[in-house]
């Protein structure tokens, strides 16, 4: 089975691609058959997963020396480019978090989007996303990741619109569409420099160039690549200042947003980074640069998080501020923690995510938090289910968070101490608005007159398998061998840092008893701490105004910049042209008189131009005669 998927992987995306087709043409009108085969396809893309993972470790195949299939798909004078598969223990990885939570989330729509007049058409887009995001991890250069990169983007696009009949909803999927083309550019940039410079986009013949370019040419011209490269992910996945489209992407519906935050769109950036990763390696100030622009994303969005009251974007906030962990763990050179904490942050954050919609399915998309209160009482197992993911996100031992995040709160010890403060303060703020939502929403009595109740056995299932995982992920890397992940001289599978543990545990018990105190026993008022912190308050509660800045800078500069160039083009450059219009019309009409075809106009010319004749030669020679004789004299 293990070497059957591994010669087979290319399988695993082409699978939920098949399904799109099905299920947008032939079974539109079907909706549980067109449901039944979307997750058909994910569950067999996922036992493939399964056994390419098998493979990986079966046969050691490493990052060092991965596995690699190519067809060629597309030659130029100057460029040949290959399609194909690359395997390693960062793509295993991947596929097994990408299928299993597209088929928990596929699975769990079925509740949830029960009775959607789109019902297809909503398992065709989930369908054509899985297969975009696995189509990216198998990639084996630049274009083909590429590609699906952009319909990552797509798709996002289309589920995030998917209630295309609510205007919020609209402009939330053009916002993250064209905040991302920003990115996007930056990123084609880097890729056609970089085929300039070595004449491939090949991942595995780019790590041997790469460090051979380095040590001839030095890094000055490969650090401007690499920046540009970078900005693709800081659009992709929602860093500092290109975030401010994912706390919108909560327009979708719930399901969408725990496959967008949990396993394809906003993952895909720290993916590529980590593929690219011979790259990055080789420039430790673009490493600096993705350190410092990680933590500060973190940080910046955890502080925000602690004043929102929508349930969903919390957890958006959450998303950011974890993804900025994880940039900041590749920046710091720990490439493994930074995947640890991919593959288990996509456990619990999924697993809250399916538990807020949940909620939201059951109080009629009620999404306050403030406006909900004693639901652990009637939804038992979606607070089982909210409550694992925020002990598991607060990084709780013996939960799987403990373990990832503690590896970036290590690497970051070990490199710098400020990041190392930036990264331990994140996760005392982390664990805070955490603790905040699941004691707000759950403890205490109703705040609102509603009858809240427990979900059915499709939307529970995916919860109790992603509560396992979130509670058991911390051991898989250990447990199947994935622990001794070697790239670039780091381990996974390094000693336990003890005041990097004590310290992280400390400062998330410590917040959420702050929590508890403020939000659960009533110790402390929050309306207190309100008007305390006001100025700091609204800041985060206004997220910062960044959203209103970029809406000035749209209407101020980018209007008014576009109103000037608009009086240019009517002004000079039509003027310009509407002047030669007017010459040439001008001068037609007055060319135009001279003919009329009348004989009496031309015999009148004629006669006028024997008399003009008749009198140069009578007057006009008589003057240049006497001009003569004078110059003879």
């Amino acid at each position: 089975m293990n070497s059957y998927a591994l010669e087979h992987a290319w399988l695993i995306p082409l699978l939920p691609a098949v399904a799109f087709l099905l299920c947008g043409t032939l079974f539109r009108r079907v909706p549980h058959i067109a449901a039944g085969v979307a997750i058909l396809a994910s569950l067999a893309s996922f036992v493939l997963a399964l056994g390419v993972a098998g493979g990986v470790i079966a046969q050691n195949i490493t990052v060092a020396e991965p596995l690699l299939y190519r067809a060629a798909w597309f030659t130029v004078p100057g460029l040949t480019v290959d399609m194909g598969v690359y395997i390693d223990p960062l793509t295993a990885m991947m596929l097994f978090v990408v299928t299993l939570v597209s088929l928990m989330v596929q699975i769990y729509s079925l509740g949830y989007m029960a009775g959607d007049p789109g019902f297809s058409r909503f398992y065709a887009f989930l369908s054509l996303f899985a297969a975009s995001m696995l189509g990216l991890v198998i990639a084996v250069n630049f274009v083909q990741m590429y590609v699906f990169w952009e319909l990552v983007g797509l798709c996002s696009y289309l589920l995030i619109g998917y209630y295309f009949h609510k205007v919020s909803a609209r402009e939330a999927a053009k916002k993250a569409f064209m905040t991302t083309r920003i990115g996007d550019f930056g990123l084609l940039l880097g890729i056609l420099l970089l085929q300039i410079l070595f004449g491939t986009l090949d991942f595995a013949k780019l790590g041997v160039a790469i460090p051979a370019y380095v040590a001839e040419h030095g890094t000055a011209l490969l650090t401007m690549v690499a920046v540009l490269i970078f900005i693709g992910p800081v659009g992709k996945s929602g860093q500092f200042p290109l975030h401010v489209w994912l706390p919108d992407a909560m327009e979708g519906p719930t399901p969408v947003s725990a496959l967008i935050h949990a396993a394809t769109m906003v993952v895909a950036g720290v993916y590529l980074i980590a593929r690219s990763y011979t790259l990055f390696h080789a420039l430790p100030g673009v490493l600096g640069l993705i350190a410092w622009v990680g933590g500060f994303t973190a940080l910046f969005a955890a502080v925000i998080a602690v004043t929102q009251r929508e349930i969903k974007r919390i957890l958006a906030y959450s998303t950011i501020s974890q993804l900025g962990y994880m940039m900041l763990a590749l920046g710091v050179g720990s490439l493994t923690a930074s995947m640890f904490h991919l593959m288990t942050h996509a456990f619990f954050k999924a697993l809250m995510f399916l538990a807020a919609g949940s909620v939201l399915h059951a109080l009629h998309d009620k999404a306050d938090i403030f406006e909900m209160g004693g639901l652990r009482k009637q939804m038992p197992l979606t607070f089982a289910a909210m409550g694992i993911g925020v002990v598991a996100i607060a990084g709780i031992p013996p939960f799987a968070g403990f373990y990832s995040k503690d590896e970036i709160l290590a690497a970051a010890y070990a490199v710098s101490m400020p990041l190392y403060v930036i990264a331990l303060v994140t996760a005392f703020l982390t664990a805070f608005y955490m603790a905040r939502l699941l004691f707000v929403a759950f403890f205490g009595s109703p705040r609102s007159s509603f009858q809240a109740h427990e979900s059915g056995p499709a939307m529970v299932f995916p919860l109790v398998v992603l509560g396992l995982l979130s509670v058991v992920g911390g051991y898989i890397p250990h447990a199947t061998g994935f622990g001794h992940w070697i790239y670039f001289g780091e381990t996974h599978a390094e000693p336990v840092n003890l005041v990097v543990a004590v310290s992280s545990v400390v400062a998330a018990v410590a917040a959420i008893a702050l929590s508890w105190s403020i939000y659960g026993a009533g110790t402390i008022q929050p309306a207190v701490l309100k008007a305390k912190f006001g100025v700091l308050y609204r800041l985060s509660y206004h997220k910062f105004y960044v959203d209103e800045l970029y809406a000035w800078i749209n209407q101020k500069l980018v209007d008014g910049l576009g109103k000037m160039l608009a009086w240019i083009d009517v002004h000079i450059v039509d003027g310009f042209v509407n002047l030669l219009a007017w010459l040439t019309k001008g001068s037609g009409d007055l060319l135009r008189r001279l003919q009329t075809g009348q004989v009496q106009h031309y015999a009148l010319v004629f006669f006028g131009a024997a008399v003009i004749a008749l009198l140069w030669f009578t007057y006009g020679g008589h003057s240049l005669a006497m001009a003569a004789l004078l110059g003879g004299q």
